[in-house]
């Protein structure tokens, strides 16, 4: 990677809706090798996916919730089983393993408190292996969604 794949993905991460001729022009390059460019670094998987940012409160997920997760045990076969279950919960928007304990980080959404007490109850509860779940609730978001550095 040199400094225009660097800046070609600092402007997509900016605008992932950015047309090829306007971004060649950003970083200074025309169309062709621009072009080339970015089919490289999606062929290559560096960009992954273009996707919209929805503002949660706006479609009515008005409520965060960071959630600890313990395993009973750790080995390979309870994190394969609870690894392949996560991803089946929607409102698991991000979950993370972790070194030492806890061992997972999820981050929840749902539409309010009764929606997080029911998503609780019938589904993080129910996730393969679970020793203990904890969490903590969200006051606000700081930082979120940001590009990563270039």
């Amino acid at each position: 990677m040199d400094d225009y794949d660097r800046k070609i993905l600092a402007e997509l991460q900016k605008d992932g809706r950015l047309s090829l001729t306007d971004l060649g022009e950003r970083i200074g390059l025309s169309l062709s090798p621009c072009h080339r460019r970015v089919r490289a670094l999606e062929d290559a998987g560096i960009i992954a996916d273009y996707r919209a940012t929805i503002a949660p409160a706006a479609v009515g997920l008005n409520f965060s919730a960071i959630v600890f997760v313990t395993l009973r045990a750790t080995d390979r076969e309870s994190v394969r089983a609870f690894e392949e279950r996560v991803p089946g919960v929607p409102e698991i928007i991000q979950a993370q393993r972790l070194f030492g304990d806890p061992d997972y980080i999820l981050n929840v959404i749902t539409t309010d408190l009764a929606a997080y007490q029911k998503l609780w109850d019938d589904s993080l509860s129910t996730l393969p292996n679970v020793l203990r779940l904890t969490s903590t609730l969200v006051m606000k978001s700081v930082v979120q969604g940001r590009p990563l550095p270039f």
